[in-house]
């Protein structure tokens, strides 16, 4: 079992940025495949990104591809979403999720373990 811990949330100008972070502990963090997801108001959780085992690959929902980097210190049991040109459709609450599987999977049901979330707000 890994808990983790989100921060770094806030509010922000339409093209602004956010640095997200994760904070993991338990069990051996970089065993795990990490990702990123976010729930607006009336709409269903949707995936934003993940980074596999050692960092070195990543897979980027095409609504945020180019704008946000998805990274993690192995060492240091954290990760990172960077958020950049942000927009009001990027308004939600983010989750640091983590899954024990090799693909990265876009549906909630394939991750194993959420943080409690935090609020990212982008106004026009």
């Amino acid at each position: 079992q890994v808990q983790l811990v989100e921060s770094g949330g806030g509010s922000v100008q339409a093209g602004g940025s956010l640095r997200l972070s994760c904070a993991a502990s338990g069990r051996i963090f970089s065993s795990y495949l990490l990702g990123w997801f976010r729930h607006a108001p009336g709409k269903q959780r949707e995936f934003v990104a993940a980074v596999g085992w050692s960092g070195a690959l990543a897979y980027y929902a095409d609504s945020v591809k180019g704008r946000f980097t998805c990274s993690r210190d192995n060492a240091k049991n954290t990760a990172i979403l960077q958020m950049n040109s942000l927009k009001p459709e990027d308004t939600a609450i983010y989750y640091c999720v983590v899954g024990q599987t090799s693909m990265f999977y876009t549906t909630p049901e394939y991750w194993n373990n959420w943080g409690q979330g935090t609020q990212v707000t982008v106004s026009s």
